[in-house]
């Protein structure tokens, strides 16, 4: 029995890594991981570089957990800077450190993939693969409930609580169905944004990952760039991972495609797995008014229910999508931090931290636009 560590995905069969991964959850299957490797996403230059952690017993992979060393907090979506500066100022190395977690995607789900017991085998033997390699720590993002249950059973580790927020389809036959769950001032609303929006002569295309042609691909990329662009940034994703993501897994592409007589204008990027439909990356080329609603979120809302699907989780952060129906969810991440004077000071951080984000999960709970039964 051994815990070991891979550095490119592709020193394991793509059939034996997915054989760990439970169904309907795209972003840890071997062709999305390896895509991003692949695609130069990521690397030691990023300061992302793949350290994913396997089980073995006989030779065989029971369990593994996807793992990245890194060397900054960017691209992760738990923000914990302050605890990196705080560290700065103390003389503290809290760099390189290892993180579970999808890049770049604040996507809850697995991350202790495989057999229970041979899951939590591997998170026990966590902490000396930690020492060995001189990482102050451990952090692992967007948990599921499996992996909350064994986290939680294990000493040293702090739980850390934040909130997204997720739309869910209660059986709508179609979004005026969904329009009419709403108060008359949000449904107005609703409407009228819909309406500003088809007023400019802007329609919609819906494509499946092997419909889309490279052109299409130049133009998506454009508009995902752009987004970084236009705040003095570089994009985390190079033009390759898409082309490669289209290549390896197109069945559970979405791109829905803005355009003005003729014209793209506008993009959103999205995955599906299971009964849930994740929108991703979005992007424009020109501004329109309230093109960033239509195409991210009502879009969205209308192909998840033509396609029956449960939940449509838009990523992290924007209130804005309160008014828009998307609910409240609280999300999971865990840390392990070896330097317990820094382990202290985080637990006790956490503690007044937790109190003050499940009280503004119940207030948000106030902005929802759903008429009271």
């Amino acid at each position: 029995m051994s815990l070991t560590s891979l550095s490119h995905l592709a020193a394991i069969p793509a059939e034996e890594w997915d054989a760990l991964v439970p169904a309907g959850q795209p972003f840890l299957r071997h062709a999305f991981l390896s895509s991003l490797e692949d695609s130069g996403s990521l690397g030691a230059r990023s300061g992302w570089q793949a350290e994913h952690l396997l089980w073995l017993e006989d030779g065989r992979c029971l369990a593994a957990m996807p793992g990245y060393r890194k060397w900054h907090s960017y691209g992760e979506y738990v923000f914990d800077h302050g605890w990196a500066e705080a560290c700065e100022r103390a003389g503290i190395d809290y760099y390189p450190k290892w993180l579970g977690a999808v890049p770049f995607s604040p996507v809850g789900g697995a991350r202790l993939l495989g057999d229970e017991a041979a899951a939590l085998r591997l998170l026990q033997s966590l902490p000396d693969h930690l020492a060995a390699q001189g990482l102050s720590g451990a952090h692992v993002n967007f948990t599921d409930a499996r992996d909350d249950r064994l986290l939680a059973a294990e000493p040293h580790w702090l739980r850390r609580l934040g909130c997204q927020y997720h739309w869910h389809n209660r059986g709508y036959r179609d979004f005026q169905d969904f329009l009419d769950t709403l108060t008359s001032r949000k449904r107005k609303q609703m409407r009228k944004e819909r309406e500003q929006v088809a007023g400019q002569g802007i329609d919609f295309e819906w494509l499946e990952g092997a419909a889309l042609s490279e052109a299409q691909w130049d133009f998506i990329y454009a508009c995902y760039a752009n987004t970084y662009a236009v705040r003095g940034q570089l994009p985390y994703l190079t033009r390759a991972f898409f082309s490669l993501l289209a290549e390896r897994m197109p069945q559970v592409i979405r791109v829905v495609l803005a355009s003005q007589r003729g014209r793209p204008v506008a993009m959103a990027f999205s995955l599906v797995g299971g009964d849930t439909f994740y929108g991703r990356y979005w992007g424009c080329l020109a501004e329109f008014d309230r093109l960033h609603f239509e195409t991210c979120f009502y879009q969205g809302i209308d192909y998840a229910i033509a396609q029956g699907l449960a939940r449509f989780d838009a990523g992290a952060q924007g209130e804005h999508k309160l008014i828009r129906g998307f609910e409240p969810e609280l999300t999971s991440s865990w840390h392990y931090l070896r330097h317990e004077g820094l382990h202290h000071a985080v637990a006790d951080f956490l503690e007044q931290e937790q109190a003050g984000v499940r009280a503004w999960a119940e207030e948000a709970r106030g902005s929802l636009p759903y008429r009271q039964a």
